[in-house]
């Protein structure tokens, strides 16, 4: 559940890039806006609501360049907030690496590829591997380079890589904080990439301009459009997991042959793998992401990696099946790739991997640990597979197509308001500082996943939106599915100003 609109996944097909209103028809909106009226709200207003919650997916601008030359200092300024770790060395970068950032009105993703503990011998094929990923899922790049240092043979090593990508590039010279450093940044014309761009992404100078280049070549919607025919072709499944849980093995076994290598060695993929498979008459793409080939001189650097590679097949990817290992223990890692796949808005199946293994003792304290551990995603379908032996694997493509079908749900408007009528008359809002806040009316603006936009008389409480997450999915399913909650407060009258 979210408090914040997050709109991921949309596509053209609900009506996002014919109307400025989401999901909605033109009747329905129409409808909807002389309620909204009624109710005493600002047009304007509740048109930008239903706008923001309701277009397609976000475009992905991905951040690359060598270590330490202030890719997430950058990413920082970019979304307006301090997320990403800056320290003054190479590799601090962990974990989490995509943020949302808007710019002139315009909302897009940011990739951050800001760095690991690097080895000084591999360094320009530990770039390449980095940039490579971030590209895959862009739309267009930022290519950080420091002016006071100049061109480094690395840099000319993502320079090639840049080229062969195809996408849009804008340069971004850093660490140029006054006049005399433009100087500098004239420099890296050499590297054939176009205008220089200088920048001091510690100060901010320079970023508004670069930030309206990025604008120019960034598109308004990714170049994927999801769906099961058509221009998105194959539904697409991104199969995720911590190394070694048996990804490749769970690939190769829904194959029905080798397809990828298979070796008790953790990370042994090195690259991704897309496999069309026919499963029930139905193609569908499997993307398989297990970690990479670990070096004992970059352990870190490879679980970055993994972190970079997850999230690019997730933001490619309609169905996210989290593979975990119910052998041992759920760790944080599991628990942050699920949250990664929450957040990017995909549809969510998760598998328990090695059942056959598992005695009655670890099955009883697996399933304590999946609601301590795992509470946020109950919504989710389960099935629990043996990879090895094909165990119940016929259960998991019932277990995607329930998912899909939760992501793809939408609600009427009249229909939902009328079920938030009910809800409200038999459950009210606590009465906080002597005042019973409303939910008045809503809409669903979008699906993929569903988006709702509530409307009401004041403030609604993180725990009351919960409350209304669990009725919305009791009263409608939503199986398998993230669901987007905004709130917008209708202003009091005569205080506008």
């Amino acid at each position: 559940m979210n408090d914040h609109i997050q709109p991921d996944g949309s596509d053209a097909s609900e009506g996002a890039y014919e109307h400025d209103h989401g999901a909605l028809g033109d009747a329905e909106f129409a409808e909807f806006m002389e309620l909204a009226a009624e109710e005493g709200f600002d047009p304007e207003d509740v048109e930008g609501a239903i706008e923001a919650a309701g277009h397609g997916p976000l475009p992905v601008l991905a951040v690359v360049g060598r270590p330490n030359v202030g890719k997430s200092t950058l990413v920082n300024r970019i979304i307006g907030r301090r997320e990403a770790v800056v320290e003054d060395k190479p590799g601090v970068t962990r974990d989490r690496v995509t943020y949302e950032a808007e710019w002139a009105g315009r909302r897009f993703k940011v990739v951050d590829t800001g760095g690991w503990e690097q080895d000084v011998l591999g360094i320009d094929a530990s770039v390449a591997a980095q940039a490579e990923y971030a590209i895959e899922a862009a739309d267009a790049v930022v290519f950080v380079v420091d002016a006071k240092v100049g061109a480094t043979d690395t840099d000319e090593a993502v320079v090639r890589l840049l080229r062969k990508a195809g996408k849009p590039v804008v340069l971004c010279a850093n660490k140029v904080d006054g006049p005399s450093g433009e100087a500098d940044a004239s420099y890296l014309w050499s590297l054939g990439l176009g205008e220089p761009h200088p920048v001091s992404a510690l100060h901010g100078r320079g970023t508004g301009d670069m930030l309206d280049q990025v604008l120019e070549v960034l598109p308004e919607a990714p170049r994927e459009t999801f769906g099961g025919g058509g221009l998105g072709g194959p539904r697409r499944i991104a199969l995720i997991g911590r190394p070694n849980v048996g990804k490749s093995s769970l690939l190769n076994k829904v194959a029905g042959e080798e397809r990828v290598v298979v070796n008790e060695l953790a990370g042994t993929t090195r690259d991704p793998v897309d496999e069309l498979i026919e499963l029930g008459g139905v193609t569908w793409k499997f993307v398989d992401t297990a970690g990479i080939r670990k070096r004992v001189h970059l352990q870190q650097g490879a679980d970055y990696y993994a972190s970079l590679r997850t999230a690019a097949a997730v933001e490619k990817a309609e169905v996210a099946v989290i593979l975990i290992d119910g052998s041992e223990s759920i760790s944080v890692q599991d628990q942050r790739i699920v949250t990664m796949a929450v957040e990017a808005g995909r549809a969510i199946v998760l598998a328990y991997n090695k059942w056959d293994t598992l005695d009655e003792e670890r099955r009883y304290y697996l399933e304590r640990e999946i609601e301590t551990e795992l509470g946020q995603v109950t919504w989710a379908p389960r099935v629990n597979v043996s990879a090895r032996t094909g165990r119940h694997m016929e259960k998991l493509v019932p277990a995607i197509e329930t998912a899909l079908a939760g992501w793809e749900t939408r609600v009427p408007t009249g229909r939902l308001n009328a079920f938030l009528g009910e809800l409200v008359a038999a459950h009210p809002h606590p009465v906080r500082g002597g005042k019973q806040p409303r939910i008045l009316f809503g809409t669903q603006a979008g699906t993929k996943p569903p988006r709702f936009v509530l409307f009401a008389s004041g403030f609604i409480e993180a725990g009351y939106r919960r409350f209304i997450e669990r009725r919305l999915r009791e009263e409608f399913g939503f199986d398998g599915t993230p669901i987007h909650i905004s709130v917008r407060v209708r202003e009091k009258r005569g205080k506008k100003k």
